[in-house]
């Protein structure tokens, strides 16, 4: 019985135990200011943040935000995703749409969408 918890447990489900579930231990790295980027400054992962959460999360391949002008190649079409993705953000939180100060905008201005 506890080998079958212990294998969901390890896939990254979660387990029913005493009529509450238990969640699997998140992996991120520490919110600080070292590993993401305040609001004002474009809301997402630095550099460090991300080498922190590879070394967590061992085969990742999180990449910090495309940020130059004219990516060409294949940093183009994450670019491309990303503003696909956010722009569906957007319209399922019309409040955060509306607000240029919230997370969702301040990404997306940093991404150049």
């Amino acid at each position: 019985m506890f080998r079958a918890y212990a294998e969901e447990f390890k896939n990254g489900g979660s387990v029913k135990r005493g009529g509450r579930r238990i969640r699997k231990p998140d992996n991120m790295p520490k919110r600080n200011k070292k590993n993401f980027r305040p609001t004002k400054s474009g809301a997402g992962m630095t550099e460090a943040g991300v080498k922190a959460y590879r070394r967590k999360n061992p085969g990742s391949k999180l990449q910090t935000a495309v940020t130059e002008k004219k990516p060409t190649g294949k940093r183009a079409a994450r670019r491309k995703s990303f503003c696909a993705r956010s722009a569906g953000q957007m319209k399922k939180f019309p409040k955060a749409a509306k607000n240029p100060n919230s997370r969702l905008r301040q990404a997306r201005r940093r991404w150049r969408c």
